[in-house]
């Protein structure tokens, strides 16, 4: 029985480049931008870009230019040490090794990354730091129903508490908070 392809299994875009610069994007049928190329990179999404006169692949160029254009864009990524130590391995005998490292090491790097996302993920939906920061949530909407800011679109925080009356003292007033945070406590409980 066949699988069927998901997105990230399916065949590569193809992606024309002609003579005027312009990119063709063959499954939409439609000109693109490099813009658009690096969203599709950072959406996961596979293409290869062809020479549309000699059906070259010159994915590597125009992924390269995408690189150029962000680094020009202040959005420098690649130290100058980096790109110094880069060049300098042009022509050197390591140099059919510096792909599969540089490739290796990005791999660690993302897998670094997911890893540290999922701890922080974890972290914060179980287990003490989770209390922490409930518990600072639950004082954050106690001062702001205190204050009578409101909160719009959490539970119990649309409308501010009634003023106390003048004669009423520091004592009602604690009370009604903690009241308050009570019921706010309460409600977080009914929701996890």
């Amino acid at each position: 029985m066949a699988k069927s392809k998901t997105a990230n299994e399916s065949e590569p875009v193809v992606i024309k480049k002609y003579a005027n610069r312009r990119l063709y994007n063959t499954e939409t049928s439609s000109y693109i931008t490099l813009d658009l190329l690096s969203q599709m990179t950072r959406e996961g999404r596979e293409f290869v870009v062809v020479d549309a006169k000699t059906g070259e692949d010159i994915t590597h160029n125009v992924l390269t230019q995408i690189i150029m254009e962000e680094e020009q864009r202040g959005k420098n990524m690649l130290p100058v040490n980096f790109l110094r130590q880069l060049i300098a391995m042009y022509g050197d005998s390591m140099q059919s090794m510096v792909p599969q490292y540089l490739e290796a090491s990005m791999d660690a790097f993302r897998k670094n990354q997911q890893q540290f996302q999922e701890a922080m993920k974890g972290a914060f939906g179980g287990g003490p730091l989770a209390e922490i920061a409930k518990r600072n949530m639950q004082m954050f909407e106690a001062a702001a129903s205190a204050f009578g800011t409101g909160m719009p679109g959490m539970p119990g925080m649309t409308t501010p508490p009634p003023a106390p009356a003048a004669d009423e003292s520091k004592d009602d007033e604690i009370a009604q908070l903690k009241a308050q945070l009570a019921a706010l406590n309460a409600k977080i409980d009914k929701l996890s």
